[in-house]
């Protein structure tokens, strides 16, 4: 009775649910509370399920769920919710992913720090991308592997059993006691990982913050199918062009970057960042056996790089984090230098991540000073040729810029660049990111397109679609919206001068650095310092809260960039860099203009805001 009632409202619901569960792929903070993110849109939903309320208008009121889409989303959170309502499980036990490996190094990470032994069994043939040598070898996990058959009794183990399967039926799991965690391998759509037992439960909150950090929850698009998939039993005919689009997709974004490097997509941009870091780290370990890795990241840039960075390093003895102080009094150029240095001097592997233009204060270093810097010969401690840097650079904020280009800006010097493509590359319509390669890296790329493909982090056949429609027109698109931000920027400087904005100068605009964001540090007053800062951190919501309430069509609390219309506010300390140190976090309003928005009326309520203010 309770599994056909629980079946008869998702399918009640699935025509009813709001468009943005589907296509949004960044959550909205005007309808999202933090704290309560993994509990609150479950408890309304429950409450819903109870009335038998399955109407679009009381779905739409929902609060967001965890944070489109990598650490989860309504959908998934419904999927999850439905697959332990059917079993008798806690929702939260029940993890989706896009990836089918991605879980299993979930759990190898969390024993890793345990201590604890690991056992991972199965009865049929894997697919390719479990390469248990790549996780043990450059990932620096250890396991035991038991191949069985099925219904075959399973010996006792002192440690986590991960059992891996495409033929458990996730409307009626049948987990053995001895069994830790079922990982239910979904198709072409993704995996979902069953935690058993309150004794793994500690276990959920680190599966979730991988899924944050290195890959992307299974996505809405595909959560839909499965939840379709479940209460039809249907399996919808496949039109795949994912080969063809793929092609366009190469070919554009060779086109725009002035490549002729090998292109990977990767799910999201920490999907691809993951991947550029393993295979670096695989090529640094093959190349020079022995020799320490430096991973070199700014500590207040955006917060899933800086902590991704450091989860790698916390799992492997040879790598290490070395902080590059980039924004506000810091220079990037001196602080390259300085840590370069330093890395020579330890005889180790140098890899530099960094944002160019910085987030959020929208900084361009000097080009020609950095490319010396990072092109400069150095010495061990003793005397001997440093390794010379891996430059990873993440471009998303201004992607038209040919960094790689055979004369490119730091041509000479090893140069992988990515992007994230949730934000212009398919104006907000997918999370797929892309990365390419200048002509000294790029042999780096078949390494990390191997990482790419083991940890299943490949963009999905929609999101490929999506950045097929979507790259031809992002040149334009940027150019489109840059024009809108420079007004409004100087629209901004002459309504409230006192305010300090963080946005490109008009000399590198010149030199194609055309983001459409800016940052902007509201005046303040105060006797104490603390006094300041309260107060310019009210005086933020006041301006957002005015925006989005006076323009709701088009002006939204959220983190997204390079939308394809509207204007979106955010505050970076607690969005984007929320596992930022506390002081290194930048309490300021973060604007990004689209090419398409009523900017007069966004004129006109700022203008409101500051006579309120004065």
């Amino acid at each position: 009775m309770q599994k056909s009632k629980v079946t008869k409202y998702i399918q009640n619901i699935l025509p009813n649910i709001p468009e943005d569960w589907v296509k949004l792929t960044t959550h909205r903070l005007d309808i999202y509370n933090e704290d309560l993110a993994k509990t609150e849109f479950l408890e309304k939903f429950e409450k819903l399920y109870a009335n038998n309320d399955h109407s679009a208008k009381k779905l739409a009121e929902l609060p967001t769920a965890y944070d489109y889409i990598r650490l989860g989303h309504p959908l998934s959170s419904i999927l999850e919710w439905y697959v332990g309502k059917l079993n008798a499980l806690e929702s939260d036990h029940i993890i989706g992913f896009s990836s089918q490996t991605t879980p299993l190094l979930a759990v190898l990470r969390k024993n890793l720090f345990e201590k604890k032994s690991t056992r991972v069994i199965y009865s049929e043939n894997l697919p390719e991308h479990f390469n248990f040598e790549l996780f043990r070898s450059v990932y620096g996990y250890e396991f035991e592997t038991l191949q069985t058959k099925e219904g075959e009794t399973l010996p006792d183990f002192d440690g986590s059993s991960i059992y891996i399967t495409s033929k458990a039926d996730l409307k009626d799991l049948k987990i053995e006691q001895n069994i830790d965690f079922l990982l239910s391998l979904q198709q072409e759509l993704g995996s979902v990982i069953i935690v058993n037992g309150e004794k793994n439960a500690a276990y959920i909150l680190e599966i979730q913050h991988v899924r944050r950090r290195e890959t992307v929850s299974m996505t809405p698009a595909d959560t839909h199918k499965l939840l379709h998939r479940l209460v039809t039993q249907a399996s919808e005919e496949n039109s795949d062009k994912y080969d063809s689009n793929l092609k366009k997709v190469i070919k554009e974004v060779q086109k725009i970057t002035a490549t002729s490097s090998k292109v990977l997509v990767g799910s999201c941009g920490l999907s691809m960042q993951y991947a550029i870091m393993m295979g670096l780290i695989d090529d640094a370990m093959a190349k020079h056996p022995g020799k320490g890795i430096r991973i070199i990241v700014p500590p207040n840039c955006y917060g899933g790089t800086n902590d991704q960075a450091r989860r790698v390093a916390a799992c492997l003895e040879n790598v290490e984090i070395m902080d590059l102080p980039v924004d506000g009094d810091n220079d990037m150029v001196q602080s390259t230098d300085k840590v370069l240095t330093q890395a020579a001097n330890e005889n180790a592997v140098p890899l530099i991540i960094a944002e160019i233009p910085t987030n959020p204060r929208v900084e361009v270093p000097e080009l020609e000073k950095l490319k010396e810097v990072l092109s400069k010969s150095r010495k061990t401690a003793d005397g001997k040729a440093a390794v010379d840097p891996v430059f990873i650079l993440d471009q998303t904020f201004c992607p038209n810029v040919q960094f790689c280009g055979e004369d490119g800006i730091l041509s000479g010097i090893k140069v992988i660049s990515y992007v994230s493509g949730s934000k212009f590359p398919s104006g907000g319509k997918c999370t797929a990111g892309y990365a390419v390669a200048n002509q000294r890296a790029a042999e780096l790329m078949d390494m990390i397109d191997t990482h790419l493909k083991v940890c299943d982090n490949e963009a999905t056949s929609l999101q490929v679609e999506i950045l097929a429609e979507q790259l031809p027109s992002m040149n334009q698109r940027i150019a489109d919206a840059y024009t809108n931000t420079r007004e409004f920027v100087n629209f901004i400087k002459s309504e409230l001068p006192e305010a300090k904005i963080n946005f490109v100068s008009e000399e590198l605009a010149a030199a194609d650095f055309t983001p459409s964001v800016f940052s902007l540090d509201l005046p303040t007053k105060g006797e104490t310092a603390a006094d300041r800062e309260s107060y310019k951190r009210a005086l933020n919501q006041k301006l957002i809260n005015m925006m989005i309430t006076r323009i709701p069509e088009e002006s939204k609390y959220c983190v997204s960039y390079g939308q394809l219309k509207g204007c979106y506010w955010t505050i970076p300390a607690t969005s984007t860099q929320g596992t930022t140190q506390e002081d290194d976090k930048d309490y300021i309003a973060r604007v990004s203009v689209s090419p398409d928005l009523d900017l007069e009326m966004h004129k006109k309520v700022f203008s409101q805001f500051v006579e309120d203010i004065k």
